[in-house]
């Protein structure tokens, strides 16, 4: 469990850095080779850390310590999932594998999601949003109409 948390604590603190910098960097700045070099480092390590070690942190974890085996089956709070060749009425059989499986599935849903924002962000970062332009004084307070509610 700890490996897992930890490779958890380690992709946060990655994308918070890769975001942390995206606020910071100009989208109009010259882009010099040492600085493409090192971002697509950090973008290849984050890649082979989300896709690599951070799925196999879990299946270790579910298969060492939850000990989360193919004979081990899955009945649900109340055996509300146990399925007919046991007596209850579900039509198939889950086991605790397939939920190891789902959930490191849904590990690599999750990053590909996460990796898709990431690049969005990163290349939405220098638009920025029409304010609605306010008229203002000679002084350089915001001029409001008689009546008109602010």
């Amino acid at each position: 469990m700890v490996a897992f948390v930890a490779s958890l604590i380690v992709t946060a603190l990655i994308v918070g850095g890769i975001l942390s910098y995206a606020n910071r960097r100009p989208a109009d700045a010259v882009l010099t080779w040492g600085e493409a070099m090192l971002g697509s480092m950090i973008v290849f390590f984050l890649m082979f850390w989300v896709y690599g070690v951070v799925p196999h942190q879990w299946l270790t974890w579910a298969d060492n310590e939850l000990n989360w085996r193919a004979d081990k089956i899955v009945y649900g709070p109340g055996e509300l999932l146990k399925s007919q060749q046991d007596g209850g009425w579900v039509p198939i059989r889950i086991n605790y594998v397939v939920i190891r499986d789902l959930i490191a599935v849904s590990i690599y849903g999750v990053a590909l999601g996460g990796n898709i924002w990431m690049w969005s962000r990163w290349q939405k970062r220098g638009d920025v949003q029409a304010e609605a332009v306010v008229e203002r004084s000679a002084f350089g307070r915001p001029l409001v109409r008689e009546g008109a509610e602010s």
